[in-house]
């Protein structure tokens, strides 16, 4: 399973560290992920939910 909201496809970008004398070297920008149990279709599964989605309320959260 890849590493990305299954609401809005959000999931990690890339970029650089940039140190003191100003050297890039690669990293990754991690999305605030949840795994939690939603209602997809009607149908009860578990899956990793962006915080933003969780908070807006665009899914709704099985009981």
């Amino acid at each position: 399973m890849a590493f990305k909201c299954i609401i809005c496809d959000k999931r990690s970008v890339s970029g650089n560290n940039v140190s003191h004398s100003h050297k890039a070297s690669k990293r990754r920008f991690k999305p605030n992920l949840q795994k939690i149990k939603i209602l997809l279709g009607g149908i009860k599964q578990s899956a990793y939910v962006c915080t933003k989605c969780i908070k807006s309320g665009r899914i709704v959260k099985a009981a």
